[in-house]
């Protein structure tokens, strides 16, 4: 039988907030154990939660990046579970009228484009955090994430394959930077993922039972997770068994999901109004004033290089995956107009080389969009080779000469040779001593022809204009 992948993401985003979503306690990564949990997050007897107004605003700039709609009235939620890191006994969350409602999210996945609908996207707080170790056996709880602002941005389960899901989770982080929600360190646990999975006979409507994998905290992690958990399903239904829903974790050391626990359906967790939490009335004047501060959006600017620049989708695709890419790019073009695929080679491949051979950030990059400018300049005017210009590139991030293009070109000895007398003179010289591959070009052998370019160019050490070159011997050839 054949069967069809089913795949839903449940996106937590930390907010970029300097204060929890109902204290004012910091949010700061990495302090002691509970030291950065105030009164509010102990959930002590007789304290009210006070909704942050940054952690609204965040969400309406989401809502309107992906063309959501913005509920108001946004009604806040208590979810109720018990768990050792959660102090209240419940969750302040949102259940029927979440701030976001809709929306879509375009990603492009093996040359295809594609819609993801998203359902919703909700504030929640996020609980606090276990430690089973240096507790002499013990375990302690450490309540400096409670309390912390999270959007939990729900997908529909309109994908079909872990390589779509993780093209999604990558275009959905791409995104929460790009806006400045979310700072998206995924080591710290500011973007995590929960997969919901199931499988079906190809040509089927009805959905499978899912499963609901939890924290994943990587995309690696997230693209393994859900090629295992589909084979498994897969395995149970074709020796005739049945799945059951549950939450599974993923243990990336035995690369397998194991049972967490029965997953629950909403009324497990008996919803109900906060009646801490008057409902959130976000006016007219609110969202316009949040859309006049929205970025150019990276769907935006795809289209934008495509048309404007003629460059590929791929290319404008990898120059928007991150904002700071984009910006990189647009502050070189502006300093070179009309050499814009030129420029982006370079920054989608010397650049972007170098950087992961550092592990930098393109923010951290050696090389101004200035002196990268500068280098292109000389690439388009002739004055030294596409090769030469990464020997200047390697000198440039060296730090040598102060980066300056003109001085390290002159002191290698780089500048081309382009003047047409002089090259002439030169393929004259190879032509006259190379008289058997001469007649061989004559007498239809085109890879004569390359050869002959060859032993010009070795005349040269490399230096003469290649394009130059080819008109003058070519012409020299047909006299």
């Amino acid at each position: 039988m054949q069967w069809e992948i089913v795949i839903g993401l449940e996106v937590h985003a930390q907010l970029s907030t300097q204060s929890k979503i109902f204290s004012g306690a910091s949010t700061a990564y990495g302090a002691p154990p509970n030291s950065q949990a105030c009164v509010i997050d102990l959930a002590l007897p007789g304290v009210l939660p006070v909704l942050n107004k940054g952690a609204v605003e965040r969400a309406i700039k989401f809502g309107l990046s992906v063309g959501a709609k913005i509920n108001s009235p946004s009604i806040f939620a208590r979810k109720n579970y018990f768990y050792p890191d959660l102090p209240k006994g419940y969750q302040i969350s949102q259940y029927e009228l979440p701030v976001v409602q809709g929306g879509n999210i375009r990603i492009r996945s093996d040359g295809v484009e594609k819609n993801i609908r998203l359902t919703r996207a909700h504030l929640e707080e996020d609980a606090g955090k276990s430690l089973h170790e240096d507790f002499h056996g013990m375990s302690g709880i450490d309540l400096n994430r409670a309390g912390t602002p999270l959007l939990e941005i729900v997908s529909e389960p309109d994908m079909r394959s872990s390589a779509e899901a993780v093209t999604y989770a990558k275009t959905l982080h791409a995104l929460v930077r790009w806006i400045g929600i979310c700072d998206g360190n995924m080591q710290e646990g500011s973007f995590r993922c929960d997969a919901n999975v199931s499988v079906r006979p190809r040509g089927t409507e009805k959905l499978g039972t899912r499963c609901e994998i939890k924290n994943l905290n990587s995309f690696r992690f997230l693209e393994k997770a859900i090629d295992y958990e589909a084979r498994r399903q897969i395995e149970i239904l074709e020796d005739g068994g049945t799945i059951r829903q549950e939450t599974r974790l993923y243990d990336a050391g035995k690369d397998e999901t194991r049972t967490m626990r029965t997953k629950e359906d909403a009324n497990d967790y008996r919803y109900f109004p906060d009646p801490d939490l008057l409902p959130l009335e976000i006016s007219a004047s609110w969202i316009d004033h949040v859309r006049s501060a929205l970025p150019e959006l990276p769907q935006v600017r795809r289209d934008r290089y495509m048309s404007e620049f003629a460059l590929s989708a791929y290319d404008a695709s990898v120059l928007t995956s991150s904002r700071e890419t984009a910006d990189y790019f647009e502050s070189t073009i502006r300093q070179l107009p009309a050499q814009e695929k030129l420029c982006a080679n370079w920054i989608m491949g010397e650049i972007s080389g170098q950087l992961n051979k550092e592990g930098l950030e393109i923010s951290a990059c050696p090389i101004t969009p200035s002196q990268l400018a500068m280098l292109m300049e000389r690439i388009s005017d002739g004055t030294i080779s596409g090769k030469a210009a990464k020997t200047v590139f390697e000198s440039m991030w060296n730090g040598e000469l102060e980066k300056n293009v003109d001085a390290i070109i002159a002191a290698k000895g780089l500048k081309q040779i382009s003047d047409d007398s002089a090259i002439e003179k030169l393929v004259d010289q190879v032509l006259a001593a190379n008289a058997q591959q001469v007649a061989d070009y004559r007498n239809g052998k085109e890879k004569a022809f390359n050869s002959l370019v060859g032993q010009i160019m070795k005349a040269t050490h490399g230096k003469a204009n290649p394009a130059q070159v080819n008109i003058i011997l070519k012409k020299k050839l047909e006299e």
